[in-house]
């Protein structure tokens, strides 16, 4: 008994024919999901919890604070101690996109002359505009609303 090589030939052609269009499904896969949203985002500072604020009620020493909160991003003088917490959430939708910034925001609180806490507050930008989201008010006036607005200035400005 002869083998045809015609019909070896014929065999060899259609199984090549079947890898290569494997082959070609399997890249098509591998590229479009190389293209696919990610979607990562990024927090950096220190982001304090609702539970983190509870243990600092107004009236807590400068040492409670710091137990507490652990120690301030930055502090200021402003009739008194300030110390700023800042955190910054920024995200992108695909791996080798910059990442723009969602979000600023930066606690601040305040202490007295004997150190303990007068006023905590944590502002961010809404409508474009200083925001306390803790007591819900817009801060028009204060010697530390220059810090913090140029720290959430960056936020309007992403090139800073």
């Amino acid at each position: 008994m002869a083998i045809n090589p015609l019909r070896f030939k014929h065999r060899s052609a259609r199984f090549v024919i079947e890898v290569m269009r494997l082959s070609t499904a399997a890249a098509l896969v591998v590229a479009i999901s190389a293209c696919s949203p990610v979607s990562e985002s990024f927090t950096r500072g220190q982001k304090i919890t609702p539970d983190q604020l509870e243990q600092v009620p107004v009236g807590s020493s400068r040492e409670q604070v710091l137990l507490a909160l652990g120690t301030p991003t930055s502090t200021g003088l402003t009739g008194g101690e300030v110390f700023y917490y800042i955190s910054q959430t920024s995200a992108r939708s695909v791996a080798f996109q910059r990442p723009s910034v969602r979000d600023r925001r930066i606690l601040a609180v305040y202490l007295d002359q004997d150190g303990d806490v007068t006023e905590i507050a944590e502002y961010g930008l809404k409508d474009g505009k200083v925001f306390d989201y803790l007591s819900r008010k817009t801060r028009t006036s204060g010697s530390d609303l220059a810090f913090v607005t140029q720290v959430l200035g960056g936020l309007m400005n992403p090139s800073l």
